[in-house]
């Protein structure tokens, strides 16, 4: 894969740091930002090794680098394909 996932978390964990505590993660969990609307979603870590996710990971790295200033991940996808990604992968 083009992207390389630690530093992608790093950086996102490093900016959840500096946000207030009301935005909080579970463990096992990170937070992405979807759509024009920035919206938040929080899915489990282990989504992360899925191919149709690090399709979305790749999409980040090769928009947004590893700056995200949200605190999470953002993801450059429409609200409804990713929610269609996720559903699938809830099926699992």
């Amino acid at each position: 894969m083009g992207f390389r996932l630690h530093a992608i978390l790093r950086a996102s964990v490093t900016a959840r740091q500096a946000t207030s505590k009301s935005v909080e993660v579970r463990k096992g969990y990170v937070a992405v930002y979807v759509g024009e609307k920035q919206k938040r979603f929080v899915v489990p870590v282990t989504y992360l090794n899925e191919p149709s996710f690090q399709d979305l990971l790749s999409q980040a790295e090769e928009e947004f680098g590893y700056d995200h200033p949200m605190g999470g991940l953002t993801i450059p996808c429409t609200e409804d394909a990713f929610q269609h990604i996720i559903s699938c992968l809830n099926g699992l």
